[in-house]
């Protein structure tokens, strides 16, 4: 197989230790690097974006309680004074295992140790009309154009004497009814029931549906019973039409196909119902386990390949008690994350390393306004108190003080006046002609 561009990346800085390559940083790739500030090694950390971005809070940016800077951190700001982390923007293409080699379009980069944290992205299941036609929620550019093309639709609503392409214009369905299609669907069961017709007065919202649509049998698959009921009791509270066993078959853009049920109009579909790791070129068949995620041993090691490592949800890391592996959520990624950075020093030590072991810290979702849902390891409770506690926990990961204090006071500002502030229709109306050409080339 041969691999190109076939001159090394320019202006990486020399090195007398050697040298590891993260690719990605998201959640287990940041928490690495940021574990190996000051090790005996040189880190190169890359992402095709130049932040970190916190993905719990997706859903409200598309649903316009926060602006897109508040959940995003510049990366390079997190190491200004450690220069033995780098930061590089590129889009990786492919690995080179045999000499040591990551492919950018930048060029080359050896590494002595690499580690795949490259995520997930959505899976649509080979549905190939709702992967060009529904609106995913895996990155802040992805849940800025689901903000804009709610916004857009109820514009195109007033402006409207069609009633049924009115009603399509502001019902939304949702797809998947894990932690981000149920917190989404009751953001938009608020805006519906408290914002919305504040702005839109001309249009009777009793029309609207918020729709969630669930595969399975029940909300919140991967937590408790009771999470899974209260979860449901709020919903339906807050008025979000919430039908099971329902397996969605098309979209054409205005009309929603689902098994067993009658046919629902919308213009926005939003995916959130299966995730699948991001693939890279340079890998061995037998290195990928089922979904296309990469088999790793209990050090995180890929297998047959002693200096290259997995992390988070690209991996499959299977026990004794998890045979099908760990959860594809944030706190095995920056457990894992942690324990690898724990390893890398003690090999540099010539010591032997530790296996990973996953401490379930519990899960939680909020469903709206004062409702949540908390499982902890040893306690399970809803409501109010389950709901300032999603809050805490959540700001308190979020990177940055200034980020902290943004967030802290629109959430303080949304829960004393029942508005929220940026229902701005914000897009970019014009691309230069090379710009588009150069932009297409970055994508091929």
């Amino acid at each position: 197989m041969e691999f190109s561009p076939s001159f090394p990346f320019p202006n990486l800085p020399e090195s007398p230790h050697k040298r590891i390559v993260i690719l990605g940083a998201g959640f287990a790739g940041l928490k690495l690097a940021q574990k190996l500030i000051g090790a005996d090694y040189q880190v190169i950390l890359i992402d095709k974006n130049n932040y970190h971005q916190f993905q719990p809070l997706f859903y409200q940016v598309a649903t316009s309680g926060l602006e897109p800077s508040a959940i995003s951190f510049p990366l390079r700001k997190i190491f200004h004074h450690h220069r033995n982390v780098s930061v590089r923007m590129a889009e990786v293409k492919a690995i080179d295992q045999y000499a040591q080699k990551v492919y950018t379009p930048s060029g080359f980069i050896h590494y002595d140790y690499l580690v795949l944290a490259l995520g997930a992205d959505t899976n649509y299941f080979g549905l190939q009309q709702i992967k060009e036609r529904s609106i995913p929620m895996k990155s802040v550019s992805e849940a800025l154009y689901l903000r804009n093309r709610i916004i857009a639709n109820y514009e195109k609503a007033m402006n409207t004497f069609d009633e049924t392409e009115r009603k399509a214009l502001m019902n939304i369905v949702i797809v998947g009814g894990g932690p981000t299609g149920v917190e989404l669907a009751g953001a938009m069961a608020e805006l519906k029931n408290m914002i919305l017709p504040k702005d839109y007065p001309e249009l009777d919202f009793s029309q609207m549906q918020v729709i969630l649509a669930e595969a399975g049998t029940s909300l919140l698959a991967g937590m408790s019973n009771e999470a899974s009921t209260h979860a449901f009791k709020y919903l339906k509270s807050l008025g979000v039409e919430i039908i099971f066993n329902a397996s969605v078959k098309d979209y054409d853009g205005d009309t929603v196909r689902v098994e067993g049920y009658p046919d629902f109009n919308t213009k926005t579909l939003v995916w959130a119902a299966g995730i699948k790791p991001n693939a890279i070129e340079g890998l061995q068949p037998d290195q990928l386990g089922p979904g296309g995620r990469l088999i790793v041993n209990e050090y995180n090691q890929l297998k047959d390949a002693l200096n290259i490592f997995a992390l988070g949800d690209q991996c499959l890391q299977a026990s004794s008690d998890r045979p099908r592996g760990y959860p594809q959520v944030a706190q095995v990624a920056m457990q894992q994350a942690s324990n690898l950075a724990t390893n890398l020093r003690r090999w540099s030590l010539d010591k032997e390393p530790k296996p990973f072991k996953y401490k379930d810290l519990g899960s939680m979702a909020t469903v709206g306004r004062k409702l949540a849902v908390v499982d902890l390891p040893f306690l399970k409770f809803q409501g109010f108190l389950a709901w300032l506690t999603w809050l805490f926990v959540h700001l308190m990961a979020i990177l940055g003080v200034r980020n902290k204090v943004f967030i802290f006071l629109n959430w303080a500002w949304a829960y004393l006046s029942f508005d929220v502030s940026l229902r701005l229709l914000i897009r970019p109306k014009y691309v230069k002609e090379q710009e588009r050409k150069e932009m297409i080339e970055d994508k091929e």
